[in-house]
């Protein structure tokens, strides 16, 4: 027994040993974690010497100085305190170098620097890898692949497909409006627009607008990009552990998983349709593919460069850029035109007289294709909506090597860059009175710098659908103008928001008044 009664410590005893050694480890790797997070905020304040900013706290950085979507406001007030660009500390050792200069801008988007996969890989359980995330030689190949579905010859038989899902809007407005002249136009817009890449892009049949799927849609992709822009800014959340162990996390998984049921239905579909008979040849004759069309007989033809999984990447990366940036866009035209009448009425009767009432107009005719082209006016005033409110506010990037500026400033390679096409927009030493809408900073013959209007971005990475963009503002813009007329909603102020594209915290809310 006595033994037995002696033994018995000697297990405790080891446990609690290695308890201590367990402990005495943590400690130092904590240490030495605090010491790395240390050098790395020394090596940070170093580099941006050059470069001053607000006062920030050692592990808060700027983030308390932030109010609940008060990001744009905050921003506005650095851009007129410290030119060209500004640090911005998250926390930490964590920082982002804010650019709003066109020299700057110039400087950046002419090398080849890749977005920083830190953050935007939030991104990829949802869009994938495609061209949004890919960089390096993979990025190229594909944008190379899908730069003829943008050729200007495909671009022509869209405009017809466009009015068409406009004119259902419209005509949805008409009906909601015998009831209260007050509407939320967003989500009509993003429905409308959704339809037109649809058909577009991805040779759909029917209307995406009366589709209770693209609803669900619609929703799952609302919920994603809220759900990223709160990802980014909780440092928790960039552990994908923790952040798949959150409620955000789980509601971000069922989120993707609606919308690549979407987009896995709209491949499958096409797929189906291709293998009837006579359909492939049929296709393969066409002088252009569309978008989807490219991927497939990419796929069919080189099954090794471009796996299910890419497909799925660019499609999936497609359906929510082609809609939603533009969706973005001509919502925010729309409300800048209801709060500049004089300006609203000017391109009405411009487009009037182009087109006479509509009422007798062939849309699918090729007088409007080409009276696009004829609208200086509207297009001064969608332009200078576009610099107000551009449909995305900004992008990253990650400096791979040392960069100087033209002021004569540098900064080390490893850092992050947010280059803020918001801010540059409202820069008020790039556009004077910048919060005033002045079409005519574009009229014809008037100059800028090459850098100073950015709405589709810059470089060799920029919006590869701008001019299908352009086309798309410019339908909605003129069938909308010849049925109604247009005025702000004084008690619902949209309020701008970036949520991935420029968003309005409280919708965008019109009066509409159809015109005789």
């Amino acid at each position: 027994m006595s033994v037995s009664g002696l033994s018995t410590p000697r297990p405790l005893g080891s446990i609690s040993g290695f308890l201590q050694v367990a402990s005495l480890l943590g400690l130092v790797l904590l240490l030495l974690k605090a010491a790395q997070l240390y050098l790395r905020r020394q090596w940070l304040l170093k580099a941006f010497q050059e470069f001053p900013c607000p006062p920030s706290h050692w592990l808060y950085g700027h983030s308390r100085e932030l109010q609940e979507d008060q990001d744009l406001p905050e921003l506005l007030k650095r851009v007129e305190k410290f030119p060209c660009a500004c640090p911005h500390w998250l926390w930490g050792s964590k920082v982002l170098f804010t650019v709003y200069d066109p020299d700057y801008m110039k400087v950046i988007l002419g090398r080849s620097d890749p977005k920083p996969l830190g953050t935007y890989r939030f991104l990829a359980p949802w869009i994938g890898y495609g061209l949004l995330l890919l960089n390096g030689q993979t990025w190229f190949q594909h944008r190379r692949m899908l730069t003829p579905a943008f050729h200007y010859d495909i671009l022509k038989p869209y405009v017809g497909l466009m009015a068409d899902s406009v004119r259902v809007m419209l005509d949805k407005w008409e009906k909601l409006i015998s009831q209260d002249s007050h509407l939320e136009i967003f989500g009509h817009v993003s429905l409308m627009t959704l339809d037109t890449i649809m058909k577009c892009a991805f040779s759909h049949q029917g209307s995406v607008q009366t589709d209770r799927n693209s609803q669900s849609y619609m929703q799952a992709v609302e919920d994603l990009k809220n759900l990223f822009f709160f990802r980014i800014r909780n440092i928790f959340y960039h552990n994908d552990t923790i952040y798949r162990l959150t409620s955000d996390g789980r509601w971000n998984h069922r989120a993707s998983q609606l919308a690549h049921q979407h987009t896995e239905r709209v491949i499958n579909l096409r797929k189906a349709h291709l293998q009837k008979e006579g359909e492939l040849e049929k296709v393969r004759k066409k002088r252009h593919l569309d978008f989807l069309d490219i991927l497939l007989f990419s796929k069919m033809e080189n099954g090794s460069s471009l796996s299910d999984e890419d497909l799925r990447a660019e499609v999936d990366t497609f359906m929510f850029e082609g809609h939603d940036t533009t969706a973005s866009g001509i919502s925010w035209i729309l409300y800048a035109l209801a709060m500049h009448p004089e300006h609203q009425q000017r391109c009405r009767e411009e487009i009037q007289g182009l087109l006479g009432d509509g009422a007798s107009i062939s849309w699918m005719g090729f007088g409007f294709r080409d009276h696009l082209d004829q609208m200086p006016y509207t297009t001064m005033c969608i332009k200078e909506a576009l610099r107000l409110y551009p449909p995305v506010p900004g992008v990253g990037r990650e400096l791979t090597k040392p960069i100087t500026f033209p002021d004569g400033r540098s900064l080390p390679k490893g850092i992050m860059i947010a280059l803020s096409f918001y801010a540059l927009h409202h820069n008020p030493e790039v556009w004077p009175n910048p919060e005033v809408f002045d079409p005519s900073r574009f009229a014809p013959g008037s100059t800028q710098h090459s850098h100073a209007f950015l709405p589709f971005s810059g470089g060799s990475r920029n919006c590869i659908g701008k001019q299908f963009a352009m086309k798309e503002l410019k339908v909605a813009v003129a069938l909308t103008l010849l049925r109604f007329e247009l005025s702000p909603d004084p008690s619902r102020v949209p309020v701008p928001i970036p949520r991935i594209v420029l968003m309005s915290k409280s919708g965008i809310h019109l009066h509409l008044r159809k015109l005789l």
